[in-house]
């Protein structure tokens, strides 16, 4: 089976995230998209994020969301191991139980490749990428325009992707997260405990 990895923090797991992964296959006519979540400590220690949520529920909310899309799975393997595994690592794993894989991540990553990751040349050559542009990079001159990046041209394929989630960020869901947990609590002291915050009576703004 054809299947194109998408490894990171999913922390939490966005709109974009969703979108973005079946407009790649699409475009890319393979059958599905492998999310594999990394583990919370490489997160919060080694990506040092402002906050994640643990293991359990970033999985959970993967799980859930992949309920009834064919072309969606979701992989724990990365979670299951003792330490953070490269990505090399992953994609070995996942050939082995009968994938044939290409990694699928975003243009934001493009510059990264050289100093902040290992075994590029192997996953270029052995599995290929698909780079998802966004954010109004030209991912095409990027590359063309850096030696490192275009040594590997032949095994990078760009693809568009819809403007409208360009600038969705997983950070910007957990800032607004982070605001609204601070104004549930506000709110808990302000009303009786039997009504526990209000929380059963919060509707969408459109409907207020």
């Amino acid at each position: 089976m054809k299947a194109l990895v998408f490894g990171g923090a999913f922390n939490p797991p966005t709109k974009a995230h969703i979108d973005l992964a079946r407009s790649a296959v699409e475009q890319t006519g393979f059958e599905k998209v492998i999310f594999v979540p990394s583990k919370m400590r490489y997160i919060t220690e080694d990506q040092q994020k402002d906050y994640a949520f643990d293991d359990h529920a970033r999985l959970a909310m993967l799980r859930r969301i992949a309920e009834g899309k064919a072309w969606m799975e979701v992989s724990d393997y990365e979670l299951q191991c003792a330490e953070q595994p490269r990505t090399y690592r992953t994609l070995c794993h996942l050939r082995e139980e009968g994938y044939e894989c290409r990694l699928l991540f975003g243009s934001d990553k493009l510059v990264e490749l050289q100093t902040g990751w290992r075994h590029v040349e192997e996953i270029a050559s052995e599995f290929g990428i698909v780079c998802m542009e966004r954010y109004g990079d030209d991912c095409r001159r990027i590359i063309a325009e850096d030696p490192y990046l275009n040594s590997l041209s032949e095994h990078i394929a760009v693809i568009e992707t819809p403007e409208e989630y360009h600038g969705v960020s997983s950070t910007e869901v957990r800032r607004e997260y982070m605001r609204m947990c601070r104004s549930f609590a506000k709110l808990q002291k302000m009303v009786p405990e039997e009504l526990e915050g209000l929380k059963d009576y919060i509707q969408p703004m459109e409907d207020i």
